[in-house]
């Protein structure tokens, strides 16, 4: 066995399944009617997803379902079925080749619950943004549902919940580590991150009659089996040792992680887990890792070699029509209204935030696109999309501003174990040049019939200050009245739990955005996004992050508590109570406060809402308790005023409308990074 490194093996030169079709199909079929129309008898490949099928690059599906189909294979899409029976997963009929599973665009979890683990009565992702068309853990109902449909067929796993869950993981929502996704699902294969590669291969491997236990060889796949004989393992599983398998040997070398059994009983055997996973993330370096459910092995190949420009090109270029499924009819789905008029112009993110699963997903090392590809889907939103009116509603991707930055030697990239390319400092390999940004967006302004290009996604301000050009031009051409910034917190305890640039940076760019907005004439502010209760956090840090915002007269209408989402570094954190940023091993780790208990989470919010009369009464209590009853009172170095209006806190029945104090900037505030395809 040896791992398939692919970086030479763009994706068009693979060999095709059968000659594709002449035409593509106006939309992936999800009925048999649909299939006749096209002269199928048969699906090779069913997809079942958790989202509505909107054919659009912004949805997996519609990536996976279209890149197949280039490919050769008949595709089917059955989206968001009724999963309470078999026989909705036998619409299309029997595939020939495999039925694909994800739970959606997100983790079923994160989609379903708040931070609170409150259901949330809505879905983005649905037809009329309806709550409760999707199963809690879709992707393992999914799998159950198609194994009793058809049992003798093989199931892939992918997405972001596959993804995130592809190895023993602390599951928020039930209090527990839970196995991997794929012994839980009994499914065959798993495919995770970018799986453009991965799943070319995949179906003609299997389309070719191999078993998919045979298929142990392909980046980016994780499945269960033994470790081959000539295999020499590291182990990373003895926590009484300094020694995480990061060793260099000749030769055929496998990870071994602690077993599931022990990540269960032992946190800081999660901890080292966790730490070594994501040590081993770099596509140039990383070796397979392999973890202990029970009696059977779970292998992990390398992560996917990111894909070239022309090869994101191609993804991109594919023949989706750019819309919902007409299925749907007139029905609105958030999700598609948020993004038809927006484009994606890379993939990846190395900022590392300990809280994101960005990283996770898509890797650090940016993927781009060239400014042909840009430049033509803007044109198709242009000439295709019902209701342009002109403006490009974001260009951007998980970061605004990363678009071409890259280490600026490939063999120091290669070489790197660092989870972040700017914490605790901008690496001085990183090149943060944003020239090529900047020319993209002109030429973008400068396409007929686009008035106004607009940037909603987060600037990562701490790479924006190394470019004024690109702030002015950001200020200048592509803010509305506001711009979102991420500085987090406040504090350093926090901000060095999360990898992210202390306040003064922030302090920085807000000076040298308001020079450019002052210069441009305009009127626009800053609008700043806070966490509550991420792990390293203290009553203390919230109280001083209260007071930073009252001094600067920032009022948060709605704020994000730290959610820890499945395999995240700060839920590692949040899990263990240690820090796996710094070595684990019993005895020698380094603790890291964490705020779990529902009352001290919900004080941490309030802070963050000090000026809500209805938190006044939790926020006096919680002063007094730290000594801090100074802050109480009406003059404006104070937090919380004395008094409690009528009808507001604890006992309020209902909840009041609070006056806005003159001056004061209110915003909306999160802090939960989700992939964007």
């Amino acid at each position: 066995m040896h791992i398939h490194a692919d970086a030479e093996k763009p994706l068009s030169s693979l060999s095709c399944y059968r000659p594709p079709a002449g035409r593509a199909a106006p939309f992936l079929p999800m009925s048999r009617a649909e299939m006749a129309a096209l002269g199928w008898d048969a699906c090779d490949i069913v997809l079942v997803t958790g989202d509505a099928y909107v054919d659009h690059p912004s949805f997996g599906m519609a990536i996976i379902g279209r890149l197949l189909e280039a490919q050769g294979f008949r595709v089917g899409i059955i989206a968001q079925p009724d999963w309470q029976s078999a026989e909705p997963f036998k619409a299309l009929g029997r595939p020939e080749l495999f039925f694909g599973v994800t739970g959606g665009n997100m983790d079923s979890m994160v989609n379903r619950y708040t931070a609170d683990r409150r259901l949330r009565h809505d879905d983005a992702y649905t037809p009329g943004g309806e709550g409760g068309r999707r199963p809690d853990r879709s992707t393992i109902v999914y799998t159950q549902r198609c194994r009793e449909a058809f049992k003798d067929v093989p199931i892939v796993l992918g997405g972001i919940e596959a993804s995130l869950r592809r190895i023993a993981h602390y599951d928020y929502w039930s209090e527990k580590v839970r196995r991997s996704i794929l012994a839980d699902a009994k499914a065959d294969l798993l495919v995770y991150g970018n799986a453009e590669r991965a799943i070319i291969e995949v179906a003609n491997r299997l389309a070719a009659g191999e078993a998919p236990r045979d298929i142990d060889d392909v980046r980016g796949v994780a499945l269960f089996r033994r470790v081959p004989d000539h295999y020499t393992e590291l182990h990373a599983d003895d926590l009484d040792t300094a020694d995480e398998g990061a060793a260099r040997r000749p030769g055929d070398v496998v990870i071994r992680l602690p077993a599931y059994e022990q990540v269960e009983a032992d946190k800081e055997a999660y901890a080292r887990a966790s730490r070594v996973l994501h040590r081993e993330a770099n596509p140039g370096n990383a070796r397979p890792l392999v973890q202990r459910h029970g009696d059977r092995d779970l292998w992990l190949n390398p992560p996917p070699i990111p894909l070239t420009g022309a090869e994101m090109d191609a993804v991109y270029d594919l023949p989706y029509a750019r819309a919902p499924h007409p299925a749907y009819g007139d029905a609105k789905i958030p999700a598609w209204d948020m993004i038809k008029f927006s484009v994606t112009i890379m993939r990846g993110c190395f900022g590392g935030c300990t809280f994101c699963s960005i990283t996770e997903h898509e890797g650090r090392i940016i993927q781009n696109r060239s400014e042909g590809s840009i430049l033509r889907e803007i044109e198709q939103i242009r000439d295709r999309t019902p209701g342009f009116t002109g403006v490009i509603s974001d260009i951007g991707g998980p970061t605004a501003n990363m678009y071409r930055m890259a280490c600026k030697d490939p063999k120091i990239e290669a070489a790197c174990r660092l989870p972040s390319c700017v914490f605790p400092d901008i690496c001085p390999n990183l090149n943060t040049s944003h020239d090529d940004l900047i020319r993209l967006y002109r030429k973008v302004r400068e396409v007929e019939g686009v008035k106004r290009v607009m940037v909603a996604s987060g600037v990562r301000y701490d790479l924006a200050v190394k470019s004024p050009e690109y702030i002015k031009e950001l200020v200048t051409h592509h803010v509305g009245g506001y711009l979102k910034i991420a500085p987090e917190h406040t504090e350093r305890g926090p901000l060095d739990k999360m990898m992210k640039p202390g306040i003064g940076t922030y302090d920085r760019f807000k000076e040298m955005f308001d020079a450019a907005v002052k210069q441009a004439g305009k009127k626009y502010y800053l609008i700043p996004y806070f966490i509550a209760a991420h792990p390293g956090t203290t009553d203390e840090d919230m109280m001083n992050l209260a007071l930073w915002l009252k001094k600067n007269r920032y009022r948060a209408d709605q704020v994000q508590t730290f959610l820890p989402s499945p395999m995240a570094t700060a839920t590692a954190m949040y899990h263990s109570g240690v820090n796996p940023l710094r070595g684990v091993r019993h005895g020698g780790s380094e603790k890291v406060v964490t705020v779990t208990g529902l009352r001290q989470r919900r004080l941490h919010k309030a802070f963050l809402r000090y000026h809500d009369p209805d938190n006044w009464p939790l926020l006096r209590e919680a002063l007094k308790q730290m000594g801090r009853a100074d802050l109480i009172g009406s003059r404006p170095d104070q937090l919380v005023p004395a008094h409690q209006p009528p009808g507001t806190g604890k006992a309020a029945g209902t909840r009041r409308p609070v006056s806005r104090t003159s001056g004061a900037q209110r915003f909306t505030t999160k802090g939960v990074c989700l992939p964007r395809k």
